[in-house]
């Protein structure tokens, strides 16, 4: 029987009565000591002895990948769910301008959209329902360690500033997450505090934009033990300038963002693998202005009145957890404050709201996301077994302003709307013979919506209720130790939201379905590389998107049925190139087939395909290191192409886009303590859309385009001491 177990479990068993237990020490160490009150005897019956010294089991340089947003400890060659995970090297974990966009590099079906930093909403294997930022529940669900950031906002771009890894699980997984985790997860999972190893990491760059300005950047990070072998403080600060690249008027490079970050996080080791930790996170992101213009390729448009964008976000969390043996035991919760603010230039396209010489619209968002959960999991003989209980409750505040040439107001929408989901939920896996596993888990939930609005100037009300169960089930075949074949079912709902019908009244909307069925094969090749095919059909009932009417706001609304088939392939594999040497191929490719089968739009449809997912995307890479004297070198070049998009269901607005390059060639050179990395961008000076939408305001009277960033230089200075 192949037994795929974590490290933790694998000593546990080793030293299973020996008087010894384990405790991880390090990211990669671990340290055998004396069980209390288990004293050692020797030989001779009576005489207790000090245990000998004994080191632990040789760890491999090329340790397996283990994934933990499926809530369990798994070896990824085990896993049988699509996964990809990006783990961070040296210089992407000291670099600010690590964010999700570098994830969705790495990730075949990870979508999002262009209109700047922290504006952005994310879509994974085709199950996107709009391009625009209303009020519905986001698809995919942002994941910082054990708890949730996100809810129904845009991603807030948490930059990835000493993060170990990033895992994207694919697909619905109602039955791990709950409510609106309909296209999959984006987890971040950051470096534990150390308590035996101090330690700081600094950096600082700069950036030049072709036709635009000039960018930098500064971070550091420092581990700090508090009491050795048993606490410890890790501190993370962060602060960047990102150089723009369109002119409004006389504005030069006007769409410069920046982004200020500090993370500090308490481990503190019990012992007898206990652990508790406490963390906070603070991220300050503002753009001066939005990155639209109003000709294909432009990188410059007339003078209007600047469209700033902040994304603000603030997450405190705490987990108590326990490890060792044939049992875990997991309690954690979070609570994240996120505003997100938009402006937009009301000059063009806002007579309707009945104001006198309109200037700015100005949507303000505000979000609360409180999320616990308290699971536990672990071996009853060759079963493994998760129950947990959880709980989110999610506020968010919407307020639509218009603002008018003489500084008057008028409120244009104004949204609460409060969220509760409890539920129980657990997962069995069961063996099936020597190489086949069976999988089965389920959420049973019970969502409570409470919703307040004005309708012209009433103010209503909307409580829905909805109790149900989300399954899943998969059946996985382990040929070998590395390799795994699988089949699975998932599925996931979220809750209906709500629109002003046509009758000027409050209407409640369907909640969304969706179930997926899909196989695929995972298996390590050659020294360190890794293999991934994929197939998925998915079915998704009443469709929520959030759509743009015809006065520039965005309302939400149920658009019919879809089908989503896709199929990818993802290839990491060491080469060994005649008078090259040692390179390494990173290679991979998407096709998704996203089709709304039936239409509750109430108008013809000339193209059914669903918004912002790309038919086909496809990227590959080169790498290699190497020595030159003292100095560590790396280098790596690298394409990605994003096949043909749509803006939108409705022909009105619809538009094309996508069908565009993306290049990168960089390089590192390491030597003792220091790196120095250089990397260029957009090497052939791609000027394609990637995003067709910016105000939409000025939507109706002409066309919108979010060109590619023009070609960039960036330098880098990293030191770890």
């Amino acid at each position: 029987m192949h037994d795929h177990i974590s490290v933790q479990d694998a000593l546990s068993r080793l030293l299973a009565g020996s008087g010894f237990v384990a405790r991880r020490v390090g990211e990669r160490a671990w340290r055998i000591e004396r069980k209390a009150g288990s004293p050692l005897r020797s030989a001779r019956a009576g005489e207790e002895t000090p245990p000998a010294a004994q080191p632990p089991p040789e760890m491999q340089d090329a340790r397996p990948i283990v994934v933990t947003a499926a809530k369990q400890p798994v070896p990824l060659n085990a896993l049988p769910m699509a996964v990809a995970v990006l783990q961070l090297d040296p210089v992407q974990a000291s670099n600010p301008g690590s964010s999700t966009a570098l994830v969705a590099e790495h990730s075949e079906g990870l979508a999002m959209t262009s209109l700047g930093p922290g504006r952005n909403r994310l879509f994974l294997r085709g199950v996107a329902d709009s391009p625009f930022n209303g009020e519905s529940q986001s698809t995919v669900a942002v994941v910082l360690d054990e708890t949730r950031l996100t809810y129904a906002a845009p991603d807030p771009d948490i930059r990835l500033i000493d993060a170990e890894r990033v895992e994207v699980l694919k697909g619905p997984h109602g039955s791990l997450y709950g409510t609106g985790a309909l296209g999959g997860i984006y987890h971040i999972v950051t470096r534990r505090p150390d308590p035996d190893n101090a330690t700081l990491t600094v950096s600082a760059g700069t950036e030049a934009v072709a036709h635009g300005g000039f960018g930098w950047n500064a971070a550091a990070t420092a581990n700090v033990p508090l009491v050795r072998s048993m606490a410890a403080l890790r501190l993370v600060g962060y602060s960047a300038r990102e150089a723009g690249w369109i002119d409004t008027g006389t504005r030069k490079d006007a769409n410069t963002s920046s982004v200020k970050g500090a993370r500090a996080s308490l481990g503190l080791d019990a012992g007898n693998g206990w652990r508790a930790d406490v963390s906070g996170l603070l991220q300050l992101l503002e753009s001066q202005d939005s990155r639209y213009v109003y000709a294909p390729g432009a990188r410059s448009r007339p003078s209007q009145l600047p469209e700033p964008h902040d994304n603000d976000m603030r997450h405190l969390a705490a987990r108590i957890r326990h490890e060792g043996g044939d049992f875990d035991l997991t309690v954690a919760t979070g609570i994240a404050w996120h505003e997100v603010g938009d402006t937009l230039d009301a000059t063009i396209g806002a007579d309707s709201f009945g104001v006198d010489s309109p200037s700015l619209l100005s949507d303000a968002r505000h979000f609360r996301v409180w999320d616990s959960e308290a699971r536990a999991s672990g071996r009853a003989g060759a079963m493994r077994w998760l129950v947990g209980l959880s709980h989110v409750e999610s506020v968010q505040k919407v307020l639509w302003t218009l603002q008018s040439l003489s500084d008057a107001w008028r409120v244009i929408d104004d949204d609460r709307r409060t969220t509760h989901d409890s539920a129980a939920f657990g997962n069995l896996t069961v063996p099936l013979g020597n190489t086949i596993n069976l999988d089965v888990g389920a959420r049973l939930f019970r969502t409570t919506v409470i919703e307040t609005r004005y309708v012209g100037d009433n103010l209503v009300s909307r409580h829905r209720h909805r109790t149900g169960l989300t399954p899943s089930v998969s059946l996985s075949w382990h040929p070998s130790a590395d390799e795994i074949v699988f089949l699975r079912y998932a599925s996931a709902r979220r809750q209906g939201g709500s629109d002003i019908g046509s009758n000027g009244e409050l209407d409640t909307l369907k909640s969304d379905e969706l179930a997926t069925v899909e196989a695929g094969w995972r298996r390590a090749v050659g020294s360190g590389g890794h293999l991934n095919l994929g197939i998925f059909a998915s079915r998704w009932t009443h469709v929520q998107s959030d759509m743009l009417l015809p006065d520039g706001l965005i309302e939400s609304g149920n658009t019919g049925n879809a089908r989503i088939l896709g199929a990818e392939i993802t290839l990491e594999l060491p080469l060994a190139l005649p008078l090259a040497g040692p390179w390494s191929l990173d290679a991979g490719a998407n096709f998704t087939d996203a089709l709304l089968v039936r239409n509750m739009l109430g108008r013809e449809l000339d193209d059914r395909r669903l918004p912002v997912v790309p038919r086909f995307t496809a990227r590959v890479a080169l790498s290699r290191s190497f020595h030159v004297g003292k100095a560590d070198l790396q280098v790596r070049a690298g394409l990605r192409y994003i096949g043909s998009q749509r803006l939108s269901f409705d022909p009105a607005i619809d538009r094309p886009m996508g069908g565009y390059l993306e290049s990168r060639i960089e390089g590192a050179a390491t030597m003792g303590e220091l790196t120095l990395s250089i990397a260029a961008d957009n090497l052939f000076g791609a000027t394609d859309d990637r995003f067709a939408f910016g105000n939409s305001l000025r939507f109706a009277t002409t066309r919108q385009y979010t060109p590619q960033r023009p070609p960039t230089i960036s330098i880098g200075l990293a030191g770890s001491f």
